[in-house]
């Protein structure tokens, strides 16, 4: 029996009867695929890796909110586990970008290892941070406040500045797949 097979067939047993799993850190398969039923918004982070800007950093992430309004505050989670999370966590600036569904290819080259930003059009901002145009948003902040957050490091950011571009049509990551929204046509 392959390892999905015995997750599927645990998953089952405890939710016939009624008594669900309690999370256990030797096996956060099970934890991780009921997460991975909450469909989230795809982004890309980006900093400059250092402070003379020289090297440019960035992550895919589907761990972005909103947290308030006034003052303008977001937030966003960097796993322990990435090698980007020293020059995340230590950047005083990054730029959240928010991907259309056609930009799937753009989510991809930040969620490994090497140069993002091989062959990608994008510009600085006076501080720094790589902009990259043409997504549906964007958001330009400095770092309010990190916390532990377990294996992440929850990372607050102040909106300095954001652009609404054009498009409603979102990449969404749900079930371990990119997807798209589809509106209910009976509305």
């Amino acid at each position: 029996m392959r390892e999905s097979d015995d997750i599927e067939a645990a998953m089952g047993r405890a939710e016939s009867d009624g008594h669900g799993h309690q999370p256990d850190p030797a096996n956060t398969r099970l934890l991780r695929d009921a997460l991975a039923q909450f469909a989230t918004g795809v982004t890309v982070v980006t900093a400059c890796a250092h402070e003379d800007a020289a090297e440019s950093v960035g992550m895919t992430v589907n761990s972005f909110a909103s947290v308030s309004l006034d003052p303008a505050l977001i937030l966003w989670s960097a796993a322990r586990s990435s090698f980007r999370h020293a020059h995340f966590t230590a950047t005083p600036a990054f730029a959240v970008h928010v991907l259309r569904y056609d930009q799937e290819a753009l989510a991809k080259r930040f969620t490994k290892r090497g140069d993002g930003f091989d062959g990608l059009s994008y510009r600085l901002n006076a501080a720094g941070v790589p902009l990259i145009d043409d997504t549906l948003a964007r958001f330009e902040c400095t770092t309010e406040a990190r916390h532990d957050g377990g294996d992440h490091t929850i990372i607050i950011g102040r909106v300095t500045r954001f652009v609404k571009g054009a498009g409603t049509d979102p990449l969404l990551f749900a079930g371990g797949q990119f997807g798209r929204f589809v509106p209910d046509q009976r509305s």
